[in-house]
């Protein structure tokens, strides 16, 4: 019994050692396999930082090296009459209107006439202003762009031709030909995209409705966290307030800063400051003797004008597609020093003139809905202090120049507009005109917008 005993406990012995044997070995191999798993990590972690060190030295070589020529222009597979293949497009526009005065009567009271784009234009159905636009770069220094002007009587004139440096270094550009001056706020916006179907009383009394300039314009953007914008112009200063003088030369010139920043996430604002020079030769326009005949006076002198502007938008985060508010104001004021000749082609009388004159306007827009907006503008126009020497002297009576007497022009305006989309937009616009003298005169004015092709966006 005891031998059968001892048997089985050498055999049950017997067995865990190969067991212990077996599990020894098992651990030998695991070892063997998780050093060469190291092995090979090691092995790919320095081939991993030799391709971080080339990398590294590469870019450093190219970050010192000097910049590339820019690439040459290259001709389109299609030959020279697709070669450059520029931007096109085109707006289409027009109005209805119905009007309580005779528009061929309108005057602003108190002002010297400034142009035919004052007033609220002719009435019934008419084509507007309709814009033929293209534009490209030219090479890899200048863009190009011209807009071509389509009235409705079937004239068509260039309302902007200019090229405009696109290689200048520290935030310089140059344009140079004919464009919308960068004065103020409105005045380098075109009419499609003015809040408004016409331009402030302001606008059309001191700059004829639009300044623009044949010239040269010059602008730096400052490398600042907030907008910083300073520029200059000149050039021939053929439009009014100026004209263009029988000399070489530029007739006068501007100037003009804005300044702008982020209110948060949500709103913004932008800030301007703005003087126009200019020199005009028998500036004429036409009036009324007291007799009742109608005569030609022209002022010759020094016009200068002072702009002011101010404009806050906001949006839920920026975007206006929901929501969106839009106010904007400028303040105008023009001193005038020169002669004024009454009756330039009878009595030919001249006399020293000079005037100080203001005007400004405020306006807001709200987007209560998608693609609904509703706006309203106040404006104002002061006429000042003006002294015709010819007058103050006693050579003749004041009642010889009616529409430089004394008065203070307003205008209340709203509108509502709707955006099918952002290619079209159809406005509706009530106006109370108190710029005649004595008399109001109540606008309704329709108005249709259509935009086809490629159109850049518009300023802020």
């Amino acid at each position: 019994m005891n031998a059968r005993i001892r048997i089985a406990l050498a055999m049950v012995l017997a067995g865990t050692l190969n067991v212990s044997i077996a599990r020894a070995d098992d651990v030998a191999a695991l070892r063997a396999e998780l050093d060469g798993l190291k092995s090979e990590y090691a092995a790919r972690v320095q081939a991993l930082e030799a391709r971080i060190q080339q990398l590294e030295a590469q870019a450093a070589a190219v970050a010192s090296a000097p910049p590339p020529p820019p690439p040459a222009p290259v001709a389109s597979a299609g030959g020279a009459g697709t070669a450059f293949n520029p931007a096109m497009s085109v707006i289409l526009a027009g109005t209805y209107a119905h009007l309580s005065q005779d528009p061929a009567t309108y005057r602003i009271a108190g002002f010297i006439p400034s142009g035919p784009a004052v007033g609220p234009g002719d009435r019934s159905f008419n084509l507007g202003e309709s814009e033929l636009t293209l534009a490209a770069n030219v090479d890899p220094y200048f863009y190009a762009n011209l807009t071509a002007s389509i009235a409705a009587d079937d004239t068509v004139s260039v309302e902007e031709a200019y090229f405009r440096t696109t290689h200048l270094s520290n935030g310089f550009t140059i344009k140079g030909g004919r464009f919308f001056s960068g004065i103020g706020y409105l005045n380098d916006i075109h009419a499609h995209a003015w809040d408004f179907v016409d331009q402030p009383l302001a606008y059309q009394a001191f700059l004829g409705g639009q300044l623009a300039e044949d010239g040269l314009q010059a602008k730096w953007l400052a490398p600042t966290d907030i907008f910083l914008e300073v520029g200059l112009e000149t050039g021939n200063g053929d439009r009014f307030p100026g004209t263009r003088r029988a000399e070489n030369g530029p007739n006068g010139g501007a100037a003009f800063v804005h300044i702008g920043n982020d209110l948060g996430d949500s709103a913004s604002w932008r800030a301007g400051v703005s003087f126009l020079n200019r020199d005009a030769e028998r500036r004429s326009y036409a009036d009324v003797e007291a007799g009742g005949a109608p005569v030609i006076n022209a002022f010759t002198g020094t016009s200068r004008i002072w702009v002011v502007d101010t404009t806050f938008k906001w949006a839920p985060h920026g975007n206006p597609t929901e929501h969106l508010l839009k106010v904007q104001a400028e303040y105008l004021h023009r001193t005038e020093d020169g002669t004024l000749l009454f009756d330039s082609t009878g009595a030919a009388l001249n006399g020293d003139y000079r005037s100080g004159q203001s005007g400004w306007y405020v306006q807001g827009v709200y987007g209560f809905r998608p693609r609904w907006r509703t706006g309203l503008r106040y404006d104002y126009l002061d006429a000042g202090s003006t002294r015709i020497g010819l007058v103050t002297d006693g050579g003749i009576a004041a009642s010889n120049f009616p529409l430089l007497a004394s008065a203070s022009p307003r205008r209340i305006s709203w509108m509502l507009d709707w955006s099918p989309s952002e290619f079209s937009r159809l406005r509706g616009q009530i106006a109370w005109d108190d710029a005649r003298a004595n008399a109001r005169d109540h606008q309704l004015l329709l108005q249709y917008l259509y935009s086809i092709g490629a159109h850049g966006a518009h300023k802020f």
